[in-house]
């Protein structure tokens, strides 16, 4: 039977959410030939933050490292909209923010998160380039927000 991405990510206890709809005066995803650019995707569920705060305050990095793969499935919904999912050849770039409490260094533990759902999403493409950024505050006081930069096959 085909592999899908969508049943991929199932396997893996992931499901893909409808894609999100745009906070401001911007789309999702674009897609210029066989790029695939998603905008920034916040933990976002059913329309509300999964939780608000700092990571390493009021956020602990389990709980924002889940946010963090939240994140991932946004922007992979993201991406459906203006591609097949299974038609992505390489995941170029993921970027990570982290919102962060003053002294919390972790930021890669908890964009983790995001890597593991690309992984379970996309196993045979090999690893992805990936930035972990710490930052003073997040739209919506989200704890992490997630984009991705997808490449299709020709």
């Amino acid at each position: 039977m085909h592999e899908t991405v969508e049943r991929r990510l199932a396997e893996a206890g992931f499901s893909l959410p409808a894609a999100p709809t745009a906070l401001g005066l911007y789309v999702p995803a674009t897609r210029a030939e066989t790029m695939i650019f998603t905008a920034g995707q916040l933990p976002l569920a059913n329309g509300a933050l999964v939780t608000a705060g700092t990571v390493g305050g009021a956020v602990s990095i389990e709980v924002a490292k889940r946010c963090a793969a939240v994140s991932a499935l946004n922007a992979l919904a993201a991406a459906s909209t203006v591609c097949d999912l299974d038609e992505v050849a390489v995941v170029l770039r993921l970027t990570g923010f982290v919102a962060s409490a003053s002294g919390f260094h972790r930021q890669p533990a908890v964009i983790d998160g995001a890597s593991e759902v690309l992984a379970a999403a996309f196993p045979n493409l090999g690893g992805h380039a990936r930035e972990a950024i710490g930052v003073a505050e997040l739209p919506l006081g989200a704890p992490v927000e997630v984009s991705l930069v997808l490449a299709l096959r020709a």
